[in-house]
């Protein structure tokens, strides 16, 4: 049987930079099996924020008189909401409630942790699992004059919000369970932006659009935006795992080499290393 491309590339010993913290060691093996060297410097920390009396005030409004659809847009997002829900002894009131409602995911990740707890999925956004695919995914439903409730990933999805109003939701209750920041630390990061410009990194792989916004914002304290975006246009590979985190990037003035068909982590080191070997090549 003829082996496939990506099991036979190599990355031939690169360096290649990882901005992933919840999957780094996953990350990391699948850079090592293909003869990569991995550089992990998570750039992005989930800090769980204490907001149980919002948390209580959320199921309250998950009745059918006030709210009839509830989008979830992230497997940790939903994870954080049962957990203090348990906390709060509210946990199979908030599931039956749910399955009563219309329930709606930006992709795989938060609708299999519904399913776990027997919790029907009403849409589901399809790939590349952006809020873009996720509206349009809500056009199946009719919003005006209902009550929309929103669990948000590590910030606001402002333009979510917009658009549901815009499109006639008579109100929207929004939770947010944790937040993204900085690693305490950031040492690393800094590190990391000086050997990019310095040329001691062949690679760069973003897995989230919150990791663009915070190697730049160090870049920024360093004072070294700039070039951080012109070794990275320049010399520097740079591997997106979507279009979301493409766009960020661009807004910075990188047009990354190298997006998967797919996105997700797996497809992404394997376009990664692909590409890489083919340069090898000359191809």
């Amino acid at each position: 049987m003829r082996e496939s491309v990506a099991s036979t590339a190599r990355f031939r010993g690169a360096r290649i930079a990882l901005l992933e913290a919840r999957m780094s060691d996953e990350m990391e093996a699948l850079i090592r099996r293909f003869g990569g060297i991995p550089y992990s410097v998570p750039a992005v920390r989930e800090e769980r924020l204490d907001n149980r009396e919002q948390v209580a005030a959320f199921i309250d409004a998950l009745d059918s008189a006030r709210v009839d659809t509830v989008i979830f847009l992230t497997g940790a997002g939903v994870t954080a909401l049962l957990l203090e829900a348990e906390r709060l002894q509210r946990k199979q009131e908030m599931l039956e409630k749910l399955r009563r409602l219309w329930v709606v995911c930006r992709g795989p990740k938060p609708a299999a942790v519904l399913r776990s707890c027997a919790v029907p999925i009403t849409l589901n956004a399809s790939e590349p699992y952006t809020t873009q695919a996720l509206l349009a995914a809500l056009q199946e439903l009719d919003l005006r004059g209902s009550g929309v409730a929103v669990v948000h990933y590590g910030e606001r999805s402002e333009m979510l919000v917009k658009v549901l109003r815009a499109n006639g939701a008579r109100f929207v209750e929004e939770l947010l369970l944790y937040a993204w920041r900085l690693p305490p630390d950031t040492t690393g990061l800094e590190k990391l932006v000086q050997e990019i410009i310095g040329g001691c990194v062949e690679a760069v792989v973003f897995t989230s659009q919150i990791q663009v916004r915070h190697l730049w914002q160090i870049a920024g304290e360093l004072k070294l935006s700039d070039e951080l975006s012109r070794a990275l246009q320049a010399r520097t590979i740079v591997a997106s795992i979507g279009p979301t985190c493409t766009a960020v990037l661009e807004s910075y003035g990188v047009r990354p080499r190298v997006v998967p068909a797919h996105p997700k982590m797996g497809h992404l080191v394997k376009t990664l290393v692909e590409y890489m070997d083919s340069l090898s090549h000359g191809t």
